[in-house]
């Protein structure tokens, strides 16, 4: 693909020195490293906020570009100047930073230059400066591509203030890197400022729900050697007296709700040089990738495919059970790594089946390529997984970080994911539930967004039938059914653990006075069927005496104990990924000298439009109780507007899950 090797293009035709630009600055604030005036050592976080560990009196970037004396290419040049004020212990962490550099198998690298860090206290009266010194600095190398700058401030105390200043220079001019005007803790300033040649055109992909002012865009002189001139655009982006960004619970990644600003190279207009296009537009995009030896024509060379089809399809009027078989074919013979990338490692999937492993593109895109093969309607879609965000629409490549298959049979479509071998047929990786993806239609070359909604569910249903004894323990048996995404995560349970016995010692975790026999798991290995767990149990300490009197929490160990919606308010939709359904039957059979004291009131509660909804319900009859419970998220995502009604179906779901039945002894 073209443009993953954009900097072998910058070959200027004449020498140019450092780049200069002469405009006059705007609604630009000045910090100088080092000069901290007496009144920011009593900056306190205050409303909303008050409790923060930390606040981020100002964090500035600059970015702008240079030539590279050694390639005569333009890298470009990242600035930052951070200062924080630590309030107590738990913001000691920001005395540690941590910088990312890359570099690529040939001479591309980041480099980190003229690094400046302390910490300044109130002595007396007087500020007291601790700088960074040689031994507070490391280097560790993650990976052959990523190595890691680690810096730790000295002498830092309850009401310090730190800051770090630094630069970059990166050869990797296709993403410049981005700006996040909100953090955990509040900001009272953020800035940052991009400055392009006239020769680049960048995308800028703006996040977050709030607004980010604008103060600035205008084109300047760039003057790069005498005699030279040309313009260059200026823009500034600022935001003032930003809260902190709490986390939530049921959202893809906190940064989609994260005020930033990303760029991407779109194209190149260089002086002597013919315009080039990289990602201006979706069918730019899709054609470099159908050309690319690491997508398109990856997916084209059929032969390893074509090779292995005879003695994998084996029902001669079955696509689906042919598209099965293929399915797991690659599920068997090919282990994902856990890494996430749309492109594969490997320019021949032969080679993939030899390594035995690879990424999630080498493991899909042998899988498009062998239902391709075997002239299955099957087409590649590039995904932004939930922790990398969601992609914003528009024409921007690097916002995808995975593909998956979508392959049509007998009029219905399914969404294929190799990586992990205990998902049936049609379900995706939890990270891929991110609502939508782009589908290229290889034949056509062409593509456009589609709905990426799953078809499967967090399905579960605990059923316990007990007896009650007059000792106020409880006997009897629980079988457990989970389907959906319910079932791989309890496959993947038991998979993980070491043995069997490990995983009942997990399954008894935090479920006091619980003992149990005679285990079994049923289905394991039949991933269309439901799994299910059968069991013996005793529970103790679950049942409370007094005096006459006998009571205890129906639901024991699945009742919800606390609702996770804990805002008043949310900006931002409650993202379950899929639907989640839980039923809970429960039947107890009590001693004859026992009779029902009280019983508490059952009830069903709804969301507007049905969209969710919780039962629970109480039968008497002789003396076996029936309790019924059940839970239905029957979306994958509510709206912002949703919150109040949804937060209010989980209070009533703790409240009423939490009352007790209480039982008299007959005299």
């Amino acid at each position: 693909m073209p443009y993953k090797k954009v900097l072998l293009v910058f070959l200027m035709l004449f020498t140019i020195s450092h780049y200069q630009v002469s405009a006059q600055k705007k609604e630009k604030i000045e910090y100088k490293f080092g000069k901290i005036q007496p009144e920011e050592f009593s900056i306190m976080p205050s409303g909303a906020d008050s409790a923060a560990s930390a606040i981020k009196l100002f964090d500035i970037g600059n970015c702008y570009f240079e030539l590279s004396p050694a390639s005569k290419s333009f890298v470009y040049v990242y600035e930052r100047h951070v200062r924080y004020k630590i309030i107590n212990k738990n913001g000691y962490d920001y005395a540690n930073h941590t910088i990312g550099l890359y570099k690529s198998n040939s001479q591309s690298k980041e480099t980190l230059d003229n690094m400046s860090a302390a910490t300044y206290n109130m002595v007396d009266g007087v500020m007291k400066t601790d700088k960074i010194d040689k031994d507070s600095k490391f280097t560790e190398e993650v990976n052959k591509n990523v190595i890691q700058k680690k810096f730790t401030l000295p002498n830092v105390k309850e009401g310090s203030i730190i800051e770090y200043k630094y630069k970059i220079k990166s050869d990797f001019i296709f993403n410049l890197r981005g700006w996040s005007f909100q953090s955990e803790i509040p900001t009272r300033w953020s800035e940052y400022t991009v400055t392009i040649p006239e020769y680049l055109d960048y995308k800028f992909s703006r996040n977050g729900y709030y607004d980010i002012a604008h103060p600035l865009h205008e084109t300047v002189n760039a003057s790069y050697v005498s005699g030279v001139q040309s313009a260059a655009i200026r823009d500034r982006f600022v935001a003032e007296n930003m809260p902190a960004l709490k986390d939530e619970p049921f959202i893809s990644s906190l940064d989609d709700y994260r005020p930033s600003i990303d760029f991407e190279l779109r194209s190149t207009n260089f002086p002597g040089q013919f315009f080039v296009d990289y990602t201006g537009s979706w069918p730019k995009i899709i054609s470099s990738l159908l050309e690319d030896e690491n997508f398109g024509r990856y997916i084209e060379k059929t032969s390893f495919a074509k090779n292995n089809l005879k003695s994998i399809i084996k029902a001669e009027n079955d696509s689906l059970a042919n598209a099965k078989s293929i399915f797991k074919y690659v599920k068997d013979n090919l282990k994902w790594n856990e890494k996430y990338n749309f492109y594969s490692t490997e320019t021949n999937p032969k080679t993939i089946f030899e390594k035995k492993t690879g990424n999630s593109a080498d493991l899909n895109l042998v899988l498009i390529n062998f239902l391709k093969e075997a002239n299955y309607s099957v087409y590649p879609v590039l995904i932004s997984t939930r922790s990398n965000g969601k992609h914003p629409g528009y024409p921007i490549i690097s916002k995808f970080d995975n593909v998956v298959a979508a392959v049509e049979i007998g009029g219905k479509s399914y969404f294929l994911d190799a990586t992990v071998k205990d998902m049936p047929f049609g379900m995706m990786n939890y990270q891929n539930l991110n609502h939508e993806g782009f589908l290229i239609n290889i034949g056509e070359k062409s593509g456009g967004w589609i709905s990426t909604e799953t078809l499967f569910g967090d399905e579960s249903m605990h059923v316990y039938n007990l007896v009650l004894d007059k000792e106020n323990r409880l006997k009897g048996s629980v079988t457990n059914y989970f389907n959906g995404y319910a079932g791989l995560s309890a496959r993947n349970s038991y998979r993980t653990a070491i043995n069997e016995e490990d995983y009942i010692k997990n399954l008894k975790k935090n479920k006091t006075g619980l003992e149990l026999n005679n285990f079994k798991i049923l289905n394991l290995d039949s991933l269309d069927d439901r799994l299910i767990e059968t069991m013996d149990v005793e529970i103790e300490d679950n049942v409370e005496e007094a005096g006459d009197l006998v009571y205890f929490t129906p639901l024991l160990f699945e009742r919800t104990k606390e609702n996770p919606l804990k805002h008043e308010e949310r900006l931002f939709p409650v993202d379950f990924a899929h639907p989640i359904l839980e039923n809970c039957r429960v039947v107890i059979n009590f001693p004859e000298d026992y009779q029902i004291d009280k019983l508490p009131k059952g009830g069903i509660f709804k969301l507007p439009e049905d969209v969710g909804s919780f039962s629970i319900s109480y039968l008497i009859d002789g003396q076996t109780l029936l309790i019924k419970s059940a839970i239905h998220i029957n979306k994958s995502m509510y709206s912002s507007e949703e919150y109040f009604y949804l937060k209010e179906l989980f209070a009533a779901i703790v409240e009423k899950q939490a009352e007790k039945i209480v039982f008299k002894k007959k005299v």
